[in-house]
């Protein structure tokens, strides 16, 4: 039996593996990635490589062992992720592993977006499949925000379309840390948590906060849905995703993604890193 990590070349996945080693040793770890040179690494620790591909259903088909507890870090090929992930899900139910988590999003059903849609789905795929489950509902990463502080800074603006809508985001870390806890833990089978910072924040308040540390006036620019996307496939960024942008901030005006369930906190055994450790972290 081994607690196996999917995706675990990519951000959250690294630290998920690197939680769990301070957890468990590393022959109880194994990983299952695309690119067995990515986690050359990884196997150089003691870890367990496991190449299999989401769209290889045979490669997956050897991917699990009977009793291991499996980590599903969903997809990023947002349109395809269905079809990938129930192929992990058949393969870990032939394997007969004894837990499946997944990287679902917060609110679950009740996540309204277009962004969510393949998760509720995948959720409803773990259910109908009897495994033993654990929905990781991750809220949003600080990073969503401050991998864009160069373009921030660059144009003294934090542009969205989430009027005053709040945020309760958190660290990739946090969430990673939480992983290992329901994968090493006991009391997690059958568990929902909504995970999420312990804070709610507005895009108002994180540009506030962006000139504060930074010593630079910052604003947040409110626009329209409409001028919002046209602004952002302007900048280059790809037509679709610029649309799930848009549908997202229009969710967090709605409330979407402010929820302070507090699993987080109660998982990890201490406070979400706030978001003003983030932005000081990325500046620096």
């Amino acid at each position: 039996m081994s607690i196996v990590v999917t995706a675990a070349t990519g951000a959250l996945g690294r630290l998920v593996v690197e939680d769990l080693l301070e957890r468990v040793p590393a022959d109880q770890v194994a990983v299952v990635v695309r690119d067995e040179a990515k986690a050359a690494d990884l196997a150089a620790r003691g870890i367990e490589v496991r190449v299999a591909d989401y769209d290889d259903r045979a490669a997956l088909a050897r991917a699990f062992e009977p009793g291991d507890r499996v980590l599903l870090i969903s997809g990023n090929e947002i349109g395809r992720r269905v079809a990938q992930h129930t192929a992990v899900i058949d393969a870990a139910k032939a394997a007969g592993v004894a837990q499946l988590a997944y990287t679902g999003i917060l609110g679950g059903p009740e996540a309204d977006f277009e962004l969510a849609a393949e998760h509720t789905t995948t959720e409803q795929a773990v259910l109908d499949s009897g495994l033993p489950y654990t929905f990781l509902r991750n809220g949003w990463y600080h990073e969503n925000y401050t991998r864009d502080l160069p373009t921030v800074l660059g144009h003294g603006a934090v542009v969205g379309n989430a009027g005053e809508g709040r945020v309760a985001s958190a660290a990739r870390a946090d969430y990673a840390a939480a992983a290992a806890v329901v994968l090493t833990g006991e009391g997690h089978l059958n568990r929902i948590y909504e995970l999420s910072g312990d804070a709610a924040w507005s895009l108002g308040e994180y540009a506030a906060e962006v000139s504060a540390l930074s010593g630079k006036e910052i604003a947040y620019a409110e626009v329209a849905a409409d001028e919002h996307l046209r602004i952002l496939t302007g900048a280059g960024v790809p037509e679709g995703f610029a649309a799930i942008i848009v549908d997202v901030d229009a969710a967090i005006e709605r409330g979407r993604l402010a929820g302070t369930s507090g699993d987080l906190a109660r998982l990890i055994g201490r406070p979400t890193t706030p978001v003003t450790e983030a932005i000081g972290a990325a500046l620096a």
